[in-house]
């Protein structure tokens, strides 16, 4: 009989069932805690530990799991609420929330992590911070076509200022991140010589997707969510929809999408032979990001710079 573990990750506490044993466990969310329940979890021999991706609470955690060789999968919040619903789980409580989480893990059986190296971890959290100073400097500069004080409106100005020295820091920070480290320098050239494809893109795709030049085309594209999804009934034809997967990947792509649209023939090329088959605009874009993705999986899996073939 096969052993999941489910694990409810809070700020300050680490709620844990195993569903085989039925047991349940809790320990501190600190150095010490993790530790101890690495080492109750080792003791169960685990398929499988599922836990949420809780905006880094769980992080500590996962690398600990994944250091002493368990198979640990972190998912995405929606998936878990979704599967709640699914079963009519309404009451929530830290152990209700862990035995559902090991429900899920039995039922569906996610795909264990990869463990990440120093190197991989420290980009991700370069390219994490990056996002996060990029968001704040366009909330500032969406504020300034309200304000109305002047006074205000040189606050905003310096902010936007100062966030932009942020941004030059750890984009240097980034650069030389990458420069030390071969195998990292010579994936992010690689994405960089495919047309519309830029230093920051690259860097960032190095860092959130991993998986790239691993999986097929098919996996990697519903890894990000860019591949359609029916929605037929009977005689009723809805409309291809995407979802799930790497939101923040998907937003990644968006403007590099547009640029290839624009200055790479083959990506262009395809998007006017979209239009003309009637394809809405969005559409069309939706169908190039999804190129564009399979294309820079293919050029990491053969180790090939972009080559501008005939389209």
């Amino acid at each position: 009989m096969k052993t999941f573990v489910g694990i409810d990750v809070s700020k300050r506490s680490l709620d844990v069932h195993d569903i085989n044993s039925e047991q349940d466990r809790q320990f501190e969310n600190t150095k010490q805690g993790i530790q101890q329940c690495t080492k109750w979890i080792r003791s169960l021999k685990p398929d499988l530990v599922a836990m949420e991706a809780t905006g880094g609470y769980e992080y500590e955690l996962a690398s600990a799991l994944l250091s002493a060789k368990l198979p640990a999968a972190v998912v995405n919040a929606k998936r878990i609420r979704d599967f709640a619903r699914a079963v009519g789980q309404l009451a929530k409580t830290d152990k209700i929330d862990a035995r559902l989480i090991a429900q899920f893990a039995a039922s569906l059986q996610p795909q264990p992590q990869k463990q990440m190296d120093q190197a991989a971890q420290k980009l991700k959290a370069l390219v994490s911070r990056r996002t996060q100073l990029v968001d704040m400097r366009t909330a500032e500069k969406n504020r300034v076509e309200h304000a109305r004080d002047a006074a205000i409106k040189k606050s905003i100005a310096a902010m936007v200022k100062t966030l932009d020295r942020e941004i030059a820091k750890v984009d240097k920070q980034l650069s030389n991140h990458i420069d030390q480290d071969p195998r990292l320098r010579h994936k992010a050239k690689v994405m960089e010589s495919m047309k519309g494809i830029g230093m920051g893109t690259a860097t960032s795709l190095v860092a959130k997707l991993p998986e790239l030049g691993q999986f097929n085309r098919r996996r990697i594209s519903g890894l990000v969510g860019v591949c359609p999804i029916n929605r037929d009934s009977g005689r009723f034809r809805g409309k291809r929809m995407i979802g799930g997967g790497r939101s923040d990947v998907r937003k990644l792509l968006y403007m590099p999408t547009l640029s290839a649209i624009r200055h790479n023939p083959p990506i262009r090329t395809f998007y006017q032979r979209l239009l003309k088959a009637g394809k809405a605009k969005m559409v069309a874009v939706v169908a190039c990001m999804r190129k564009v993705l399979i294309t820079l999986n293919a050029m990491i899996a053969n180790d090939q710079m972009w080559v501008c073939k005939n389209p």
